[in-house]
This record gives C-alpha cells, sequence and structure tokens, in this order.
C-alpha cells in the first residue's frame, strides 16, 4: 500500500450530482480527488436518462408517422433501430466511454482516481485501482457518497444463468427481438416495453404489484395500461415468476397468477427491469459505525450523513442512497446543498415537499408531491380534483391526445401537495403544478389565474374547479 495522501475533499462514485460538486469545489479552491470504479457520469448518461429518451424518441416519431392517416394524409412507416443504436453510441456514449467527462474533471482541478473507493475511517478512503494497487487518501474537509445504484439480481430459479438484459443490455441491443418479455413495470419497464413494441417486438410486461407503475395514481396507471393494450402489449399484473429458462435461443418464464393460474411464456429476449440495489455494501461503511448492509443512508437537511448519535464527522452523501428519489434532478439538486455544507457556506436547506417526476411513455406519466393515498395516509383532509381528459386541445391533438389532470388539496390549509398528469409534454405541464406545490400556492390563488387557450395546461384549471370536500 502506498503511502497516504492527503486532500481536501474526496468524492466516492461520480454521478451528474456528485461530478458537478467535484467541479465546484475544485473551483473554490479545494484540493478534490474523485473516484469511480465504472463510468464517470453514473448510470444516467449511459444507460440511463440519454440512451434510454434517444429510444423513446424515436419511438415516439414511429407513432406519429402511424397517426398520419386520417389526420394528415397517408403515410408508409417502415420501423428501423440502426440509427437509434448508433446515435446512442457515437452521440450519447461515446462508445461507452466517459474520456470526456474525466477530461472535464481535471481540466477543472480534480483528482481523478479510477478504481473501487472504501472508507477506512473518518475522512479516509482507499483506493484500489484496475491493476489492484491501491493508495489512500485523508481529506481535511471529509467525503461525499456517491455510490449511486445498480440493476437488482431477482431470486428468481434459473434467471443467473440465462443471458437476459438489464436497461444496460437494453440499451445497447443492435437489434429488436422478434418478441420480448419484461419483468417489471415500473418507469424503466414501462419505457422499455413501449419502445421495443413500436419497433415491432410482441411484448408482454410482467409486474408482481396489482398493477404498473405502482407508486403513480390509479387513474394515471389505469390509462396508461389501456394505451399498451391498444398498440398490442400484453399487460399481466399481480403474478408472480416461479422459474425461467433457457433453451435454443428462447426465453420461458413460468407465471403465476393471483388466482393461481400457471402459464409458460415464451419469447426470444427477456428484460429485467424490477428494482435496483444501492451500491453501499462495500463502501466500509463500518469503519464509520454506520451499517454496510443499509439500503439508504439517513442524511440531514445539510446532506451530512447521520449516524447513531448525529451526523456522522466529515460525512456526506447525495444520490439515490439518500431514499429521496433515484432521479439526476434529486442529486443535482442535493450537490449544491453538500457544496455548501462542505465550504461550510449558509443557504437554503434541502426540502423535498415538491420532488417531480416523469415516466417517458406516450403519453407521458408526470407527478410531484403526495399521491391521494399517501396525502390520507399522512392524515391530511384531502380533497381531490380530477378531469379525465386534456379539453379541447386533447380533442385537436388527435389520436393520440389522451391523458388526465389531478390535484391533491390539504384541505385545512388550502394548498395543493400533490399533483399527476398525464397526457402529451405531461413532464412540462406539470412544472405548473409543481411550483404550486412548492410555494404552497393558495389554491384560491390558482383558481384566479388565466389559463391560455387551447393549451394541455388549461385542463389544471377544469381539475381544480373539481376539487370537492371528501375529506
Amino acid at each position: 500500500m502506498s503511502e497516504e495522501q492527503t486532500c481536501d475533499l474526496i468524492i466516492v462514485g461520480l454521478g451528474p450530482g456528485a461530478e458537478s460538486l467535484a467541479t465546484g469545489a475544485a473551483e473554490a479552491g479545494l484540493r478534490v480527488v474523485a473516484v469511480e470504479k465504472h463510468l464517470t457520469g453514473g448510470e444516467c448518461p449511459y444507460y440511463g436518462c440519454v440512451p434510454s429518451k434517444m429510444m423513446v424518441r424515436a419511438a415516439d416519431l414511429l407513432a406519429e408517422g402511424r397517426r398520419i392517416d386520417g389526420l394528415a394524409g397517408e403515410a408508409t412507416i417502415t420501423a428501423s433501430w440502426e440509427p437509434v443504436a448508433r446515435r446512442i453510441r457515437e452521440e450519447a456514449t461515446t462508445d461507452w466511454d466517459d474520456q470526456v467527462a474525466v477530461d472535464r474533471l481535471t481540466d477543472a482541478g480534480v483528482t481523478f482516481a479510477r478504481g473501487q473507493g472504501r472508507l477506512t475511517g473518518e475522512r479516509t478512503v482507499a483506493v484500489q485501482g484496475p491493476d489492484g494497487a491501491t493508495s489512500t487518501w485523508r481529506a481535511e474537509r471529509g467525503v461525499v457518497l456517491n455510490p449511486g445504484t445498480r440493476p437488482a439480481q431477482l431470486p428468481i430459479p434459473g434467471l443467473d444463468s440465462t443471458p437476459y438484459w438489464t436497461n444496460r443490455e437494453a440499451v445497447q441491443a443492435t437489434s429488436v427481438p422478434a418478441s420480448l418479455l419484461v419483468i417489471g413495470g415500473g418507469p424503466i419497464g414501462a419505457e422499455m416495453t413501449q419502445v421495443f413494441a413500436r419497433f415491432g417486438a410482441r411484448t408482454t410486461v410482467l409486474e408482481a404489484g396489482p398493477r404498473i407503475l405502482g407508486p403513480e395514481e390509479p387513474e394515471a396507471s389505469a390509462l396508461l395500461t389501456d394505451v399498451l393494450a391498444h398498440e398490442g402489449v400484453r399487460v399481466m399484473s399481480g403474478v408472480s415468476i416461479a422459474e425461467v429458462g433457457y433453451l435454443d435461443g428462447t426465453f420461458s418464464v413460468a407465471v403465476e397468477e393471483s388466482g393461481g393460474r400457471r402459464e409458460t411464456l415464451h419469447a426470444d429476449q427477456l428484460l429485467v427491469a424490477a428494482g435496483r440495489t444501492p451500491n453501499l455494501d462495500d463502501l466500509g461503511l463500518e469503519t464509520v459505525g454506520l451499517d454496510p448492509t443499509a439500503r439508504t443512508l439517513a442524511v440531514d437537511e445539510r446532506l451530512r450523513v447521520l449516524g447513531a448519535d448525529g451526523p456522522v464527522e466529515g460525512l456526506w452523501a447525495i444520490g439515490d442512497v439518500t431514499g429521496q428519489g433515484a432521479f439526476t434532478h434529486v442529486a443535482m439538486y442535493q450537490q449544491a446543498i453538500a457544496l455548501r455544507s462542505v465550504l461550510g457556506e449558509g443557504g437554503a436547506a434541502a426540502q423535498y415537499r415538491a420532488v417531480p417526476h416523469t415516466t417517458f411513455t406516450d403519453p407521458e406519466v408526470a407527478g410531484v408531491g403526495l399521491t391521494e393515498q399517501r396525502a390520507r395516509e399522512a392524515g391530511l383532509t384531502v380533497r381531490v380534483g380530477l378531469v379525465e381528459d386534456l379539453g379541447s386541445r386533447g380533442w385537436l391533438h388527435g389520436g393520440a391526445g389522451q391523458g388526465l389532470v389531478k390535484v391533491v388539496e390539504d384541505a385545512d390549509r388550502g394548498v395543493l401537495v400533490g399533483a399527476s398528469v398525464v397526457g402529451p409534454a405531461a413532464g412540462e405541464v406539470l412544472g405548473f403544478l409543481a411550483v404550486a406545490v412548492h410555494a404552497e400556492v393558495p389554491v384560491a390563488t390558482l383558481r384566479e389565474m388565466i389559463y391560455a387557450y387551447p393549451t394541455f395546461h388549461r385542463a389544471i384549471e377544469s381539475a381544480l374547479a373539481d376539487l370537492d370536500d371528501d375529506g
């Protein structure tokens, strides 16, 4: 082991938030060491947000082309995966090479270390490089953890001995399988299901819960389920997977439905998109008094990691492992707060009452704050407003104009605590509602506003008008 080296700040794991934090700390004059064992930038630019949205964009274009008939003339659409794969490889990921991102860090004055970083005690990290050599760093200010997550390994008999896809293999696909089974109906599973179905794969999605997109409002889940069924996707909810097999290029999945009926499904490819595992199991958390088997790290409003007796000295965490939502935008929000904390500066503390999120299916499914169920579980006096169409703009949009807006009010305070939007550009429409939830704008004020016609967001006015006292 080499002699211990010193710096001001060590960052372990370089997702988008940590990359930005490292740059900001270096620009503030700190000596920063940034450690990453895989790809600098994390899951988002290489296997998540960026390449998957290129896939979504391409699939949406196909769907729009197929809607020309009856609205704008006639069209013949021929799908090709080749430009999608090429764009992901060349434009999004540079063939899954992170040198550009590493160069950004080093150009900003950050010392980059490739390898597995592990805590060895307070403010100390050992980095084991690809060649097995270990270097040890001690930070005067402390350590920021941003280890992210990886696709969960499901304990399904037979699964591990098959060449199944996770989201990582799916975005690297060079062709579309003739048939596809998707285990998991969350955001990743829903997006990938629709993408490959629109490119011609006969697709079935298998969800253990009672419905796909389970954490969303049930009305949103139901609408998307209907859309997928209309596009030829088979959606099976409330099922368990008894066994997975693979023989002669074909997957077999034994499915048990809630009523006890068992069916064996076959497909050319299997995609497992059911859950993520936090990368906390090899970080040396036990050396600073933390549980190495934990699934999240408790943090305070300044992103300081909390132990049994309060903040752990010189230790911060951001991103997925803080349990505030596995979203790039949450990590980016947190990094700014953590950086101020590291630098000893003030500023607003973290708050999460208005975390927005969007599933980029067609229609998009977006939400912010609490769902109706979670608001009731929190003991609030709840009023709900729901409009299950997008008004004139939805009708004008044509066959893809279906959608809804649902708002959840804390009736005692007269403010929105949550909202959901389904429809074209739902993630953009949600911005209005995210401001309302975050700023706690009185519902009375929202009702007094002028809503432009004909827009998708005008449906918000109708949802507000539908608020009734059912608390």
